[in-house]
Parts: structure tokens; C-alpha cells; sequence
């Protein structure tokens, strides 16, 4: 049999995030997501976690000089078009990554965009992040400028803004824009609300997605999976808009052809591109 191989892989991305061993969220999100987009994905893990579909039981927090390792071996070698970064929990960790990536020169490269999606608390209510982790996170945003991908009770906390309806995301948004992050792109599937509402935020509302909210139980690893979709994008030198678009679109779809796995929140479908 012969096998025609056609690799147009150019670009890079190092993933700084928890693992998920049922796969449908964390580093395997990431990583299942960039390759469907055509990308070269590494990654940093910062922990590892006991969850499947129906929540986080038990994290084993990997040694922050170790974290330390897997980054400054993968920049120093291979390199990164962008940086994904998801799941910090402690303010030890924030502290570290960021010299990491101040060590290997990201920090303040225009070149190679950071996207962090400040993750905090699991679908089940297992608290990722420390609270008193919480203002570290706050300055680690004032130092990087991501573009921060937080959805609505992640952005209710780093803003301290209940949010109750489309004005109050916008509120939100513009109070994040002024933590430091280069742009906003807030999710809007926590909103009880027919239509769903995504933001793209920077300066100014830059872009607005409604959609018909999908009714499904299987939506796990969906923060994830947009916040590394928005980073295959940026990856490849495209604008802000486009890269949110194409993420939206993406999640979208694999949300509409998930199977049925597993008891509780089951994992979306990040192969439906595939052929």
C-alpha cells in the first residue's frame, strides 16, 4: 500500500496547560484541536487531574521547576508562532511561567501572540484556580497582554461584575481590556438565553456572533478547544477577527457532531474537519 503524505505543517504552538485523561478538555483538547487546524503543537503541563465527563475529582500539581523544563526545552528548541496558556493554579506557577516565557524573549515579542483562557473553575464546580491566586493572575495580564478568552463566571471574577446580560459582557469585556489584555474575546454560553452571544473586544467592540443556543449536555472542553482554535489562527499571522471567527465556526460544528460519550458533560467532536 502506498501513502501519500502531504504535510503542510509551518507553524507552532506551545500549549502551557492541565491534562485531561478522558480527553475532552485540557492539553488533549489543545493538542486535537491544533492538529486539526494544521498545526504543530507542544506542550508545558502544569498538572495533572482525575476527571472525566462529570467533573475534576483530585489534581497532582507538577513541580513548577519541571513546568519550567518542558517550556525553556521546547522554545529553546523547536520555537513557537504562539503560546496557548490555560490552567495556572497557583500563584507560584503564574509567577514561574512568566519567567519562563520572559526568559525565552515572548514577553513583549509583537510577533508571538499569548492567549490565555483563565481557567478557574470546572464544569462541576472544582476549583481550578486558587482564590488568592486570583491577583497574581491579574498582574501576570498586566505584563503579557493576552488575548484573554474568559467565559462569563471566570470574567464575573476577575472583574468583580455580576453579569446578567449583553451590556454587562460589553462592561466586563472593556474592564478586562483595562487589566492589560491586548483583546477580549468573551463567551457567552453560560447566559440563560435562547441566543447565545460571543465578544471580541478590544479597544471597542470589534465583533459581535449570535447563534441559537445548542441544547446538548456535550459541551465539555469547549473553552479549551475555542481559546486554542483562536491560537491555530494568530499562529498563522491571521487578523483578530478572522482567527475569532474561524474559532467560533469551529467550535460550533464539533459541538453540533458530538458523540455520546460518557455519563455526565460529554467531549465535542475536534474531527470533524478531518476527512
Amino acid at each position: 500500500m502506498t501513502i501519500n503524505r502531504v504535510s503542510n505543517l509551518s507553524k507552532t504552538v506551545l500549549v502551557i496547560a492541565g491534562s485531561d485523561p478522558s480527553g475532552g478538555a485540557g492539553i488533549q483538547a489543545d493538542l486535537k484541536t491544533l492538529t486539526s487546524f494544521g498545526i504543530y503543537g507542544m506542550t508545558a503541563i502544569t498538572a495533572l487531574t482525575e476527571q472525566n465527563t462529570r467533573g475534576v475529582t483530585d489534581i497532582f500539581e507538577v513541580p513548577l521547576d519541571f513546568v519550567e523544563k518542558q517550556i525553556n526545552c521546547c522554545l529553546s528548541d523547536i520555537g513557537a508562532n504562539a503560546i496557548k496558556i490555560g490552567m495556572m493554579h497557583n500563584t507560584e506557577l503564574i509567577n514561574g511561567v512568566y519567567e519562563a516565557l520572559k526568559h525565552n524573549k515572548i514577553i513583549g515579542n509583537k510577533k508571538i501572540s499569548i492567549v490565555l483562557d483563565p481557567v478557574m473553575v470546572a464544569k462541576g464546580g472544582h476549583r481550578l484556580l486558587k482564590e488568592d491566586a486570583v491577583n497574581s493572575l491579574k498582574t501576570f495580564i498586566k505584563n503579557t497582554n493576552p488575548v484573554l478568552t474568559p467565559n462569563i463566571p471566570e470574567a464575573e471574577i476577575l472583574t468583580d461584575i455580576k453579569i446578567n446580560n449583553l451590556t454587562d459582557m460589553k462592561t466586563a469585556a472593556k474592564k478586562i481590556i483595562n487589566l492589560g489584555a491586548n483583546f477580549v474575546v468573551l463567551k457567552g454560553g453560560h447566559m440563560d438565553a435562547p441566543i447565545m452571544s460571543d465578544l471580541l473586544i478590544g479597544t471597542d467592540v470589534i465583533d459581535q456572533i449570535d447563534t441559537k443556543k445548542i441544547i446538548t449536555n456535550n459541551t465539555h472542553g469547549t473553552g479549551c478547544t475555542m481559546a486554542s482554535a483562536l491560537t491555530a489562527g494568530l499562529a498563522k499571522s491571521l487578523e483578530i477577527k478572522e482567527a475569532f471567527r474561524n474559532a467560533h465556526f469551529y467550535v460550533n460544528q464539533a459541538i453540533m457532531t458530538s458523540p455520546t460519550f460518557g455519563a455526565g458533560h460529554g467531549p465535542i467532536n475536534h474531527s470533524f474537519n478531518i476527512k
